[in-house]
């Protein structure tokens, strides 16, 4: 399969994630002026596929040629860094905005979110869902917290966790433990937390990078391993048994990796967004480059596979593109 590319015009893409509960869908959060002033814009986006008498339909293959449609779009007053899919709803979607607001949207309805919490101090970095328990969602932020959300308490937050020093910019759910999590930043540490622990302390740390940690990502099915890209230019494998260090190490590159996430359908392989506006796929076993997607033409800053196609992977970057494209997987 080719590629199949969409403009998002005049907005900076910083994020992309499938459903996942339909195959066709995806959203985009992205930011104008790179970010740096201006507003945000989350896309709602649907890729068909088209058949010989170029008919269109809404189901998946992958040998036919795909074509992305938008659905819905919705600005926002500040730009937005990232979005994560409601676990427990297939129409509702939160975005991490610029102005410390997080934003639960319906794409059922045309306009407003129906609902808007602000108290982080600077920009949120980072949301995600949690895939197992289902019920509360994770921020992070620039202003060096991470959040524990449920929007049934819609007046504020559940909890905060405080340890990091400077930006956090990735904070993600384990997959073993519904009420584990990890968050990477600025300060070069990582950090695994559970939302039971007493006064909302880390109940471990992880220390070898040497400069800002800015992804991270669990593997699901070896759930006490994750992955880390940092600016130091290399990528660490991470075993939550072991508290000395990395796994494995990759690089150091020429470039950094701006995010990484691991396949849903193998432990073997990562998918990389990178400042050399490439996608790539690895195979973990090994540090090969299996797959190099380079049709980019600026920073590739977010990236995310299909939980339905395997080898299927959506990207955005600061060329204002999504693509999504297919990497053969290797045994």
């Amino acid at each position: 399969m080719f590629p199949c590319k969409y403009r998002t015009a005049g907005f900076k893409g910083y994020a992309v994630k499938f459903s996942p509960f339909t195959d066709r869908l995806l959203a985009s959060a992205a930011s104008a002026n790179f970010g740096l002033i201006g507003n945000g814009r989350l896309s709602i986006l649907a890729t068909t596929t088209t058949n010989t008498n170029n008919s269109r339909t809404q189901s998946n293959t992958n040998n036919s040629p795909l074509t992305i449609l938008p659905q819905q779009h919705y600005d926002t007053q500040d730009g937005l860094f990232d979005l994560s899919w409601n676990e427990l709803h297939e129409n509702q979607l939160i975005s991490a905005s610029g102005d410390g607001s997080i934003q639960l949207w319906d794409i059922t309805l045309k306009t407003h979110p129906v609902a808007k919490w602000k108290e982080h101090k600077r920009e949120v970095m980072s949301v995600e869902w949690n895939y197992t328990a289902k019920t509360a969602f994770l921020s992070s932020s620039w202003d060096g917290s991470v959040k524990l959300w449920n929007p049934v308490h819609a007046q504020g937050s559940v909890q905060t966790f405080s340890e990091h020093t400077g930006c956090v910019y990735t904070a993600a759910w384990s997959p073993r433990h519904q009420d584990q999590f990890a968050s990477c930043g600025e300060d070069k540490s990582i950090r695994l937390w559970s939302t039971n622990a007493p006064q909302g302390r880390s109940i471990a740390s992880f220390g070898g990078h040497t400069d800002q940690v800015v992804s991270l990502d669990w593997n699901k099915y070896s759930p006490d391993m994750f992955v880390t890209s940092s600016t130091d230019r290399t990528i660490k494998i991470w075993d939550t048994r072991n508290l000395r260090g990395s796994v494995t190490m990759f690089g150091p590159f020429e470039f950094p990796v701006r995010r990484v996430k691991f396949c849903p359908f193998s432990p073997h392989f990562i998918a990389t967004a990178g400042y050399d506006m490439s996608a790539s796929v690895w195979d973990v076993r090994n540090g090969s480059v299996t797959f190099v997607h380079d049709a980019h033409t600026e920073f590739v800053f977010g990236i995310d596979w299909s939980y339905f196609h395997p080898g299927q992977i959506a990207s955005c970057g600061w060329d204002e593109q999504i693509h999504v494209f297919n990497a053969p997987l290797p045994q």
